[in-house]
Formats: C-alpha cells, structure tokens, sequence
C-alpha cells in the first residue's frame, strides 16, 4: 500500500526551493525558458519564471511577494494571493519544495 505524502501548504513564512529533479533551462529552437522534471517539460511565463528564479531556498514567500511588488510596481496584496496560488499548484506538483 503506497502511504500518501501530507499536502504541504504554502504559507508567507515558508522557504521554496527547486527540488533535485527539475530544473529551469533555456529552449534556444523555441526561445523561451522551460522548466524541466522527468518525463514532464512546462513553459511558464514570464511572471511564473520570474517566480520560480526567486525560490532559491533562502527567501521566505514574504519576501518573494514583497520583491515582486517593488519589481512589478504593485500592491503587495494584490501580488499575495497570485504568488501563493502558484507556489501551492506547483508544490502539488511536486516542481517546488516548501
């Protein structure tokens, strides 16, 4: 019997990450960056890759939502829910660690 994993749950105090396994790299044929895990190929845009390069396992989502506020000249609530809401589908995903 396979035990299933808890869901873990983004919060503003967690710490996101790349797992081992997936990696972010540049398509040169189709000019865009693609996130690669086995067997699985994803094309985010641009705000979900600026994201993703902020997940480096030393900022808290706090201060991810707060960078991309300042980048993004945005209210930080109006960025809060969008970065949560991404972060926790590709934690689903198992494409970012918490």
């Amino acid at each position: 019997m396979m035990a299933l994993r808890e869901r873990a749950m983004v919060s503003p105090q967690s710490v996101p990450s790349p797992p081992k396994h997936v990696r972010i790299q540049y398509d040169p044929v189709r000019q865009a960056f693609a996130v690669l895990s086995p067997e699985k190929v994803f094309w985010p845009n641009d705000i979900s890759l600026d994201i993703l390069r902020r997940c480096d396992g030393r900022s808290t989502v706090g201060h991810i939502i707060a960078g991309l506020a300042a980048d993004y000249d945005a209210k930080q609530e109006a960025v809060a829910a969008d970065v949560i809401a991404f972060l926790q589908e590709w934690s689903d995903k198992l494409l970012v660690k918490l």
